[in-house]
């Protein structure tokens, strides 16, 4: 084979992105198999994505309900075609989660340069830019499911690059109206269920209340995640790539625990209905250990339970002695009976 024939495989740089540019994806369907699979590397207490009857009865689906950061995870590995040189993911905005998804449901999803700014050059440090990234999940019928923006940060092709890109990325994204939040509530019957069910209930949870939660979890089979949900980051598979000389852990990951931390001070959520904002504070690696504080930001009541705004904040240490930082800022709304 000579070079002319030799094609290489390979993310694009900051310069190769266009605002406007769009890009696909396989589809997924969601599967027991990929349900059972977060289940293991989460250990998430979500009640409806693990009991199939009680999810019937309340969803009107004979189908289970898909967790959903299971969906989350897979619509951001379906749109890592446009990140895969990423060095650190900044932030996510406005994601909404407009209807529930099932196992057996098909995610499809579409990803759009909306924004790019080259970072400030430092001395020292090849060039690098951020775009901020637009995406939109459709399920097989067609229907919206998720929507949502995230901003990466890519290295440029040229270590002393200088592009022009300024964008405004404060002008990325939407704000999570009220309307947005009651339009996104699916229509269950969650009474008869719920009646049965224990722990701290919707009616004694008030804004401010705050929880520490003891019990820490050490990040493990990070590239698993990364590799089911078709996540094509460098970084987190290969330590080279990783300025931290470990394999830099996916930033859902992370975010993954936290839920499932939050879900042991809060055993009644139903469902998550949105994100206001998720910041990445600092990066994670395997092995850390995580651990979260859940504040109820907010309350608004429904007829049935009330929807919680959520802020968690994490933490990871690591080393011996243990050095510990705060690695997620995360505010989130959540269904709760």
């Amino acid at each position: 084979m000579t070079d002319s024939h030799r094609i290489h495989v390979g993310g694009p740089w900051f310069e190769d992105l266009a605002v406007g540019q769009d890009f696909d994806a396989p589809a997924v369907t969601l599967t027991e198999g990929h349900a059972s699979l977060f289940q293991a590397l989460s250990g998430d207490r979500l009640r409806l994505p693990l009991d199939r009857h009680a999810s019937a009865r309340i969803t009107g689906r004979p189908e289970p309900l898909a967790h959903p950061l299971l969906v989350i995870n897979v619509a951001i590995g379906q749109s890592t075609w446009a990140s895969q040189r990423v060095k650190a993911n900044l932030f996510y905005r406005g994601l909404v989660l407009h209807r529930p998804v099932h196992l057996g449901d098909t995610l499809y999803t579409v990803t759009r340069v909306v924004a790019l700014c080259q970072n400030r050059p430092q001395s020292g440090r090849p060039a690098t830019g951020v775009a901020a990234l637009e995406m939109t999940t459709r399920n097989q019928l067609g229907q919206e499911v998720l929507h949502f923006w995230r901003c990466p940060m890519i290295p440029c092709r040229d270590a002393e690059a200088t592009t022009g890109r300024v964008d405004d990325l404060a002008q990325v994204g939407h704000d999570v109206t009220t309307d947005t939040l009651l339009a996104s509530l699916p229509g269950w019957n969650v009474a008869q269920v719920i009646d049965t069910w224990q722990g701290l209930r919707a009616p004694a949870i008030g804004s401010g209340t705050s929880f520490s939660i003891e019990a820490r979890d050490t990040v493990t089979s990070a590239p698993e995640l990364v590799r089911m949900t078709l996540n094509m980051a460098m970084a987190h598979t290969d330590a080279r790539l990783s300025y931290l000389g470990d394999r830099l852990v996916y930033g859902g990951h992370t975010i993954s625990l936290a839920f499932a931390q939050a879900t042991r001070a809060l055993p009644n959520l139903l469902t998550m209905v949105a994100w206001e904002a998720c910041d990445h504070t600092a990066p994670v690696v395997e092995n850390d250990r995580l651990r979260s504080e859940v504040t109820v930001v907010e309350k608004r009541p429904l007829d049935a339970g009330a929807l919680l705004k959520l802020r968690v904040e994490t933490w990871a240490a690591r080393g011996t002695p243990e050095t510990e930082e705060r690695v997620l800022d995360w505010r989130f709304w959540a269904w709760s009976a």
